[in-house]
């Protein structure tokens, strides 16, 4: 750290981002434009540091780099205000969807371990069986836009379930 701030790779390093990182971060806006030394480096305060291991955090819980924006730029304006409610707001809905998430994960791991015991192997010839495992006409019944053809009869393959 100097006098006056951390140079680039010190801040990138603290919070474990790269260096293409920051910049980019820095240009959404997500973190402050920082001031420059006489030399023209880039100096961060050291809030910088946990601004960005914030971003990262939040990341990782799932919110997009334009959510985390809103909720940065919520705790900047405040000034000596009580904290944004719609933090807890954002937090909810965001567990909303990563439940619904977890749910339709759930759903498809339980479709592959169903065709992975059932043996299937090939999956033209098990979406033409009636003992496929596989959802494949709830899928195509979800889509009205998509035309569903008649599939064709004849024989099939003893490879796998089907």
């Amino acid at each position: 750290m100097t006098a006056s701030g951390l140079r680039s790779g010190q801040v990138a390093d603290a919070a474990g981002v790269n260096l293409q990182t920051l910049r980019y971060y820095e240009r959404r806006g997500l973190l402050a434009e920082p001031d420059r030394s006489p030399g023209g480096h880039r100096l961060y305060p050291p809030e910088a540091v946990t601004v960005l291991r914030v971003i990262k955090a939040a990341q990782r819980l799932g919110f997009t780099l334009e959510e985390i924006s809103d909720l940065l730029g919520a705790g900047r304006h405040r000034h000596g205000q009580h904290p944004d409610a719609g933090l807890q707001a954002r937090a909810r809905d965001k567990l909303v969807d990563v439940e619904a998430k977890i749910a339709d994960l759930t759903v498809i791991a339980a479709s592959l371990r169903t065709a992975l015991d059932a043996g299937c192997d090939d999956l033209i010839d098990c979406a033409h069986s009636p003992t496929c495992p596989l959802p494949f006409a709830d899928l195509a019944t979800d889509s009205p836009s998509i035309a569903v053809l008649p599939l064709a009869e004849g024989p099939v393959s003893n490879r796998g379930c089907c």
